[in-house]
C-alpha cells in the first residue's frame, strides 16, 4: 500500500498522483503483471478464499476452508484490481471489484465485525488475536477500500472498511480490550483510512496500537518453547522506543514499523521518527542481504542476529521485500533523502522482482540466494521447487500483484516548485505544472533522457536521483557526486532537455567477515541488479559449485535480446575445479586440486528459475590461493 500523508502530515515529499509508465522494461513487466491479475481470482475461487466470503455473505454453502486470514488474500487481491484500473481503465476489472465488493458488504456483520472463515465456524471473535489474524485481516481490507476510493471512486469497500475501523475503535483501546493481533498492518491501514476520510480516531487508534506493542499484548499467552511463544516475533518484546533493531517475523515486523512510521508523520513525532529512522539504518547495515530482501531464518520467517544472512538458507521472503519497500517509501517522503530511494531501488528489482516469473504467473514465497546442484524440494513454498502457481499460505503472489499494479505511484514525488525522480522508467510525470517525459533503456543502460512537455512561466525545480553506485555520473555533462539528487533549478521550457548520464561497469562486492557464510564469495552488481550465476549459462557439464570467479579481471556486459526476455549478461573470467576431492577437508598449505580457466556467465538475479529449477547462486568463490 502506498501512502498519501494528509495535508497538515510532516514531509518532505508528496506522493503523485499515479504517472504513467510508457514503455521499456517496466511496461513488460506491468503488463505481465496484468495478465496475472485474472488467473489470482481464478486461484482464489480454487483455493476456497473467495468462497469463505461468499457463504459468509449467503451466497452459497459450504464450510470454511483454510486458516482465519485466508480474507486478506482477497482483499491484496482487490487492491491489485484497483491500482491496474487506475493504471489502464477496463470494464471487466471494475466488474470484478464491484461484485466481489458486494459479497464482501453482504458477508459483514450488522456491529461492523468481518472475518469470514470466524464467522462461518461460528468461532468468538478475537478469542486467539495472537494466530487468528483478524486485525491483518481487517488492514487489508482498509487498504483495498483506500485503493479502490482513490483509482476508482468506487466507495462500496470504503463503507465496509469504515464500518469495520468503527467496530475495532469501539472495541479496542484504552479502557476497552487491551490485546493486540500477532501480525501488524492494521496500524498501516488505519492511517491510511484516516488519510482518506478525516476521521481522527482511526489515526488514535493507529497511535494506540503502535505504542502498546513490547508489552505482552501481542505474544500467544503461557508458554510455548518455539517461536510463537517469543514475545519478538510478534515485534511485542521491546516497545517502539526502546527498540535498537527490527526482530522476529520479518513480515510483521517490517510492517509494524511502516505502520509507526505513518503515526510519526501524520502526528508530528519526530522522537518517533528518529527511532524508525534508527531502525531502518540497523536492518540496512546489519540484517539484510546483498539483494536487498530481509529474513535470514526458516524458523520463524524471522530476522536472525546481526550479519545472520546465510544464502543458501536464506528465507527472504517475498511480503517482507514487500513490506520493507513500503517502510522505505514512508521514510523517503519525512526526510527526502536518497538512501531510502536507493533503498526502494534495490528492493524493487533484487527482492520483489525475483519472485515472480516472466512469462506466466508463477511466484516465489521464499528467495534464496543459493540452489544448490541436486536440491530436494521437500516443503510447498521451497525455492528449490521453482516458482509456485499458488500456495496453501497464499499472501505473497497478491501482494506481489497489488505492488507492480501500484508500481506508477513510487516513480516520483512533488514540491511546491519541484519534481523529484526516484525510480527511472520510461515514463510521464507531473507536478506543480512541470510536466516531462521520462526516456531511458534503464536498468541496462544508465542514460536517462528528461524532456519537457509543460511548464509555468516560473522557477522550478527537477531533482533526479543519482544512485549510490553511480560513481562518475554528470548531467548534461557536468559532474555531480552519486548518493543524492543532481538539482536543476531554472525557468524550464517545453522541448529543454535534462541528461543524467549513470556509468554501470559491473562491480564486485565482497561481505562483512562477520558474515561466516560468505567468506571468500564476491557478488556481482552491474546499476541497480544484482547478478547470479545459473546452471543453464555455463558449458556442459559443468557443476555450479566447482566454479570460481577472477575478480583480477572486470565482468564484461553483454546485451542479449533472445535471452529472458531481453537481458543483459555479464561474462566473467574464471577457473573450474576439478570436482569435490576424497575429503571435504585439506591441511592448510596443501595445494588445491588443479583448476582449469573458464568462462562465467552471469544473469540479473531476478531472471533465474524461468527455464527450471537450476542450480544457482549470488555469492560466487573467489579463486584460492592456499
Amino acid at each position: 500500500m502506498t501512502a498519501v500523508p494528509s495535508p497538515a502530515a510532516a514531509v518532505v515529499l508528496r506522493p503523485l498522483p499515479a504517472s504513467q509508465v510508457t514503455g521499456g522494461f517496466w511496461a513488460r513487466r506491468l503488463e505481465a503483471n496484468r495478465a496475472a491479475i485474472p488467473l489470482g481470482h481464478e486461484r482464489l475461487v480454487e483455493a476456497g478464499n473467495i468462497g469463505n466470503l461468499r457463504i459468509a455473505a449467503g451466497e452459497a454453502a459450504g464450510e470454511a476452508q483454510g486458516a482465519s486470514f485466508r480474507d486478506s488474500d482477497v482483499y491484496k487481491w482487490l487492491e491489485a484490481v484497483a491500482w491496474e484500473y487506475a493504471r489502464s481503465p477496463d470494464e471487466a476489472l471494475l466488474d470484478r471489484l464491484r461484485t466481489l465488493g458486494r459479497t464482501i458488504a453482504t458477508a459483514q456483520r450488522e456491529d461492523g465485525y468481518l472475518n469470514s472463515a470466524i464467522q462461518v465456524r461460528g468461532e468468538e471473535p478475537y478469542a486467539r488475536l495472537w494466530t487468528s489474524h483478524e486485525h491483518y485481516c481487517a488492514g487489508h481490507l482498509m487498504q483495498a477500500a483506500v485503493a479502490a476510493a482513490r483509482a476508482t471512486g468506487e466507495t462500496e469497500l470504503l463503507r465496509v472498511a469504515t464500518r469495520l475501523a468503527d467496530h475495532l475503535a469501539g472495541t479496542f483501546g484504552p479502557g476497552l480490550r487491551e490485546e493486540l493481533d500477532g501480525h501488524p498492518v492494521v496500524e498501516m491501514a488505519l492511517v491510511e483510512l484516516y488519510r482518506q476520510t478525516g476521521e481522527r480516531r482511526y489515526l488514535d487508534l493507529a497511535r494506540h496500537f503502535v505504542e502498546a506493542r513490547g508489552h505482552g499484548r501481542a505474544a500467544k499467552p503461557g508458554f510455548d518453547p518455539s517461536h510463537y511463544g517469543d514475545p519478538a516475533h510478534y515485534s511485542d518484546r521491546l516497545p517502539v522506543r526502546e527498540a535498537e533493531t527490527v526482530e522476529g517475523h520479518a513480515v510483521r515486523a517490517v510492517y509494524f514499523a511502516a505502520g509507526a512510521t505513518d503515526v510519526a508523520i501524520e502526528t508530528g513525532d519526530t522522537e518517533l521518527l528518529a527511532v524508525m529512522r534508527r531502525q531502518y539504518d540497523v536492518m540496512r547495515r546489519r540484517k539484510q542481504h546483498v539483494t536487498g530482501a530481509v529474513g535470514a531464518r526458516w524458523d520463524g520467517e524471522a530476522f536472525g542476529e546481526a550479519y545472520e544472512l546465510p544464502p543458501d538458507r536464506a528465507y527472504a521472503e517475498t511480503c517482507a521485500g514487500i513490506g520493507a519497500m513500503q517502510w522505505a517509501w514512508r521514510l523517503l517522503l519525512a526526510t527526502g533523502e536518497s538512501v531510502y530511494a536507493d533503498q526502494i531501488e534495490l528492493l524493487l528489482y533484487n527482492a520483489v522482482l525475483p519472485a515472480v516469473s516472466l512469462a506466466e504467473a508463477d511466484y516465489f514465497y521464499v528467495n534464496t540466494l543459493h540452489r544448490r546442484t541436486g536440491a530436494r524440494a521437500d516443503v510447498q513454498r521451497s525455492p528449490a521447487h521453482g516458482r509456485r502457481p499458488w500456495f496453501n499460505c497464499a499472501c505473497c503472489p497478491p501482494n506481489v500483484m497489488r505492488t507492480l499494479a501500484a508500481l506508477p505511484t513510487y516513480l516520483a514525488t512533488g514540491t511546491q516548485d519541484g519534481l523529484q525522480v526516484h525510480l527511472y522508467a520510461r515514463s510521464a510525470l507531473a507536478s506543480g505544472g512541470l510536466a516531462v517525459d521520462v526516456d531511458t533503456e534503464y536498468p541496462w543502460d544508465g542514460l536517462v533522457t528528461v524532456t519537457v512537455r509543460e511548464a509555468p512561466s516560473r522557477e522550478m525545480e527537477l531533482a533526479l536521483r543519482v544512485p549510490d553506485w553511480a560513481e562518475g555520473a554528470t548531467v548534461d555533462g557536468k559532474p555531480v557526486e552519486c548518493g543524492g539528487y543532481a538539482r536543476v533549478r531554472r525557468v524550464f521550457r517545453p522541448g529543454d532537455r535534462v541528461v543524467l548520464a549513470m556509468p554501470m561497469p559491473a562491480r564486485f562486492m565482497v561481505a562483512d567477515d562477520r558474515m561466516d557464510a560468505t567468506r571468500g564469495c564476491v557478488a556481482v552488481t552491474r546499476g541497480p541488479l544484482v547478478y547470479a550465476i545459473e546452471q543453464p549459462d555455463q558449458p556442459s557439464g559443468v557443476v555450479l559449485e566447482d566454479l570460481r570467479i577472477d575478480t583480477a579481471t572486470p565482468p564484461r556486459p553483454e546485451h542479449r535480446p533472445d535471452l529472458l526476455d531481453g537481458v543483459t549478461v555479464l561474462r566473467a573470467d574464471g577457473v573450474l575445479e576439478s570436482g569435490p576431492a576424497e575429503s571435504p577437508y585439506r591441511p592448510l598449505g596443501q595445494p588445491a586440486p588443479a583448476a582449469r580457466p573458464a568462462e562465467l556467465t552471469l544473469i540479473p538475479y531476478y531472471a533465474w528459475a524461468n527455464r527450471g529449477p537450476h542450480a544457482m547462486r549470488v555469492w560466487i568463490p573467489t579463486r584460492r590461493n592456499t
